[in-house]
């Protein structure tokens, strides 16, 4: 009589393997997002004596004027901070062809990548400064009239996105670049014989297998730019009169500088700004994966 087929036992290797990553995952990113939520039900000043408050620090944040303009400059920031993955995917298809000179342009554009925001930021204000920069003098030669763009209420943010969009741009681009070099030369030739060409294999055979990269730099563009916080430190400290702030800063005024110490009000801020990007990401996870089982 034969015996039935069993499946072999679960082999722990690959949880072995795991486990160094599960545990620092679980310690530096599961352990503070659970103590930030539970910091945000309390009135606490980072010292003393912790006050259960219920949800009083969410409704505060409700009333509060300062939530809504950092919540609506970080709307700008992620709809247009994602202007960096169709500008990295056209610097990545020309930089991907063979021309004269093209290490030189590759080296050109890969440098904002390797160089810090602080520089960044530091480069885009004497780029801005009134008088002494590029722009205002150029705005100047052409209209007659300087514009000094960090300290107009108006304008001060979307400086600040132009500034972070640099180095995007050369990261969404390296993502790009490696998809390019692994792409199946077979399914280029293939759309060549089919009359292929153009935005039509760009379409329908180069960008299906760019999905990963497009994945990696979607995700990467938009947790930037809910948690955007260093050029915003470095060129205006959220202003002026705190028409740059996003909620990333507005929870370091509140909890963490020199004259915040609410550290209950500051969590509540970090929660919302958490449940905002992981939203984002999630229904992108979705797209993606519904776009997987339909291909």
């Amino acid at each position: 009589m034969s015996t039935p087929n069993r499946r072999p036992p679960p082999s722990l290797t690959p949880w072995l393997f795991l486990a160094p990553a599960i545990l620092f995952f679980s310690v530096y990113v599961i352990y503070p997002v659970i103590q930030s939520v539970m910091i945000s039900f309390l009135d606490w000043d980072g010292l003393g004596e912790k006050t259960w408050v219920g949800f009083e620090n969410y409704r505060d944040l409700l009333d509060d004027p300062s939530f809504y303009t950092s919540l609506k400059n970080n709307v700008i920031w992620l709809l247009l901070y994602l202007a960096a993955v169709p500008a990295g995917l056209a610097v990545a298809l020309f930089l991907n062809q063979s021309v004269f000179g093209i290490r030189l342009y590759k080296s050109l554009f890969f440098f904002p990548f390797v160089i810090s925001n602080v520089v960044v930021g530091l480069i885009f204000s004497w780029f801005y400064a009134p008088n002494l920069g590029l722009l205002p003098n150029i705005l100047d030669w052409l209209f007659g009239t300087p514009i000094a763009v960090l300290a107009e209420e108006d304008l001060v943010t979307y400086g600040i996105i132009a500034a972070g969009l640099w180095p995007q741009i050369a990261y969404c681009m390296i993502l790009y670049l490696t998809g390019l070099n692994s792409i199946n030369s077979e399914l280029i030739e293939a759309g060549r014989l089919d009359n292929a060409k153009g935005f039509s294999m760009l379409w329908y055979v180069v960008l299906p297998q760019l999905r990963p990269a497009t994945f990696i730099a979607v995700v990467v563009t938009v947790i930037g730019a809910l948690r955007s916080f260093d050029l915003i430190a470095i060129m205006t400290s959220g202003g002026p009169y705190g028409s740059s702030r996003v909620l990333s800063y507005f929870m370091f005024e509140q909890s963490l500088s020199e004259y915040g110490t609410a550290m209950g009000y500051g969590a509540a801020i970090a929660v919302v700004l958490f449940a905002i990007m992981l939203v984002f990401i999630s229904l992108f996870i979705v797209r993606m994966l519904a776009q997987e089982r339909n291909a």
